[in-house]
């Protein structure tokens, strides 16, 4: 089956490429001769409530340069989610957030760096998403890329601190990764980025997340499937079974 991908956008809606450079990630593939054919998925969080949010500045130059990848992307916006276990699960931030996870095949993070760490809004979006629901892993297998802005000289606190979630959250997290400094001088009035280094960066980071998100979407149970979880599932069963002939 041949995947069915959208036009990209053209260009010229994104001015800081190189078009002769400009490619798509997954050109140079072989498709599966079965899986999805439908764009990838990719849901962006940023971790700012501001009116001029820079990881949200950021995070929406990365959806613009994944739609002219081909990559179909929806953002949440974390404003009025309230704090884990401060609310039931059944609160419609919570709600989105989780159905938006689930439609998802890959993420993108986007924080700012505070006190060193990534913000609390950051990660009290990440601890909403559950590790597992009923039988469902809603993050297992999904692919990640991270990014995050400083207001002073470059650093890497957040994206390494993410990292560390991401694994956790059993998510296939791409090498690459984005730290924009002085983030206050990368974005114009109108909030698009301004040509330079940490821009053609995103690039990179958008372009590395598509090409894993291709090759391991459809793949995710094979990739994810653990020997100690298949013979504990084992024991479980056989357990059950000898209750009952009790």
């Amino acid at each position: 089956m041949t995947q069915q991908r959208p036009e990209p956008f053209a260009t010229a809606d994104l001015p800081n490429l190189d078009p002769a450079c400009f490619k798509d990630p997954a050109a140079g593939l072989r498709p599966h001769s079965e899986g999805p054919s439908h764009p990838p998925r990719i849901l962006l969080l940023h971790g700012s409530a501001r009116d001029r949010s820079y990881s949200r500045l950021a995070a929406e130059e990365a959806a613009r340069i994944l739609r002219s990848m081909g990559a179909e992307t929806r953002a949440f916006d974390p404003r009025g989610l309230p704090l884990p276990d401060d609310a039931p699960e059944t609160h419609p931030k919570v709600q989105e957030l989780r159905e938006l996870a689930a439609w998802c095949e890959g993420m993108v993070w986007s924080s700012p760096e505070r006190h060193g760490a990534m913000t609390g809004i950051m990660k009290a979006q990440i601890d909403w998403i559950p590790l597992s629901v009923g039988a469902v892993r809603p993050t297992q297998g999904k692919t990640l890329a991270l990014m995050q802005v400083s207001g002073g000289s470059q650093s890497f606190n957040a994206v390494n601190q993410m990292r560390v979630l991401g694994r956790w959250m059993r998510m296939i997290t791409i090498p690459n990764q984005s730290s924009v400094a002085k983030a206050f001088g990368e974005f114009d009035e109108a909030g698009r980025m301004k040509p330079s280094a940490y821009y053609d960066r995103i690039v990179d980071v958008m372009e590395e997340l598509v090409k894993f998100t291709v090759l391991t979407r459809g793949q995710s149970e094979w990739l994810v499937n653990r020997y100690s979880e298949r013979k504990e599932d084992a024991e479980a069963l056989s357990k059950r079974v000898n209750q009952r002939s009790i």
